[in-house]
């Protein structure tokens, strides 16, 4: 063979290599650019409240606990649904309403049945159970002795109550009448009573068991929430002492510890000094908005914006060498966990308790904290990991990249739901407006001590 020929061969193969090579980014970057962030956005919470309205228990309308999109489930539980979960669930559905992803007649009607078949529900004081059953409407107990009122989950309830009730005070007629129902559910909870006359917060009461669990509820975790809920009541109040000596241990939750040069400025309760899994940095926040939010204890935006980035640089610095992290895939939270011979568990991952899973939930819903770092995550999850993590509901709910890739595909409504409405808040700040303007919770943010600065 010529010179020639060989040279033409060669260049003709290196033309060719050059064209495939140049040919395949192009196609990946386009795919890349034809979501921007805020299509992306859209995309991610849109799919993911339909966990809320596709996957809604359907007689009740409530959030199922659970939901396999594979149908299967042990004994009962896709009937089970979630009260903490399902006022997630409300603020996903006003959040849907707002964008128009959901017709508003159909949501409405949708609130009315939820708010119905919570009136009839069993209550203790006031405060329904963890789980219920959505078929029957009876209790579904949590656990032996958990088979009566969960405050801090009705709390979680309550504050979408006042979501809603914002959104449509001042609607149509029938809106309103569906707003004073969700009013009249508020108002009849109990807070005080959960105090058993002592300083604090009790989590648990039981009319088989009464007091037995004696779960007094102290911070910091993700129980803010209950103790804002509880002094901003009309008619249950609970005194400023029981704030300040039962959630913040009479100033003992003030610490000085910091990690990666941020300050955790409380004492999460756990072991070490990295900050508890993430759904503390979201589930008294999905209606309380912590910017400009301070007390005597802590400026709560901050506090946040630490936990979030201590979590973030925890999974980059990556003590464990885990295949799963890097600066584009972090966040770790309570969630489905990876067991041995790749079976689904469930555990509160954190810096203290590290399995090398992630879930999406923990990175997606810290997205007003660490936009930069929240929406890389985003887009990894969404544009490198479609095909192990996207679902009919949004991501699944954890996954694992150690050894043979691995994913829960499974959804919990606790997990899915703050993902809607944090991705709300960082948009729109629509939820955050909307709870925060209750006259109620401005009166009990002022009895506890709380200041709010623009």
């Amino acid at each position: 063979m010529s010179n020639f020929k060989i040279s033409l061969l060669l260049l003709i193969f290196f033309v060719g290599v050059s064209c495939k090579n140049d040919k395949k980014p192009k196609t990946e970057v386009a795919d890349i650019q034809t979501l921007s962030d805020e299509a992306l956005l859209d995309t991610v919470q849109k799919q993911t409240l339909k966990y809320f309205w596709d996957y809604a228990e359907p007689n009740s309308g409530m959030a199922r606990e659970r939901y396999h999109p594979d149908g299967e489930y042990p004994k009962d539980d896709a009937h089970v649904v979630t009260t903490g979960g399902s006022g997630f669930g409300l603020m996903a559905i006003v959040a849907g309403m707002e964008r128009e992803w959901i017709e508003r007649d159909s949501a409405v009607a949708r609130l009315d049945k939820i708010a119905d078949f919570l009136d009839n529900a069993p209550r203790f004081h006031g405060v329904w159970s963890h789980w219920l059953n959505g078929e029957t409407g009876e209790i579904q107990a949590f656990s032996e002795k958990d088979n009566g009122g969960d405050l801090v989950e009705t709390s979680f309830l309550a504050q979408g109550f006042l979501v809603v009730r914002e959104y449509l005070k001042n609607g149509n007629e029938e809106e309103k009448a569906i707003a004073a129902k969700y009013d009249e559910l508020w108002k009849g909870i109990e807070w005080e009573w959960y105090t058993n006359n002592k300083d604090g917060l009790y989590w648990h009461w039981s009319p088989d068991y009464q007091w037995e669990m004696d779960f007094m509820i102290e911070g910091y975790n993700e129980c803010l929430i209950t103790y804002v809920m509880a002094a901003s009541s009309p008619d249950h109040a609970i005194e400023p002492d029981v704030y300040h000596k039962g959630w913040a241990r009479g100033g003992d939750i003030v610490t000085d510890k910091e990690a990666y040069g941020l300050p955790l400025i409380l004492k999460h309760n756990t072991r070490g000094n990295k900050g508890g899994p993430l759904f503390w940095a979201h589930y008294s926040y999905l209606g309380l908005n912590p910017t400009g939010l301070e007390d005597q204890y802590a400026n709560y935006w901050d506090l946040n914006v630490n936990h979030s980035l201590i979590n973030y640089n925890y999974c980059v610095e990556n003590p464990e060498g885990f295949e799963t992290y890097s600066k584009d895939s972090w966040g770790l939270t309570a969630s489905y966990t990876r067991n041995e011979n790749d079976g689904i568990g469930y555990t509160a991952h954190s810096p203290d308790d590290d399995k090398g899973v992630v879930a999406p939930t923990a990175a997606v819903s810290s997205i007003p904290y660490t936009p930069e770092e929240s929406l890389r995550a985003i887009r990894y999850f969404y544009e490198e990991q479609k095909e192990l993590l996207w679902g009919p509901a949004g991501f699944y709910d954890a996954f694992s990249l150690e050894g043979e890739d691995w994913a829960a595909k499974r959804y919990l409504a606790i997990d899915q739901g703050p993902q809607v409405v944090m991705i709300e808040n960082y948009r729109t700040g629509l939820i955050w407006d909307l709870f925060m303007q209750a006259p109620e919770v401005q009166e009990g943010l002022d009895k506890l001590g709380f200041n709010v600065s623009d």
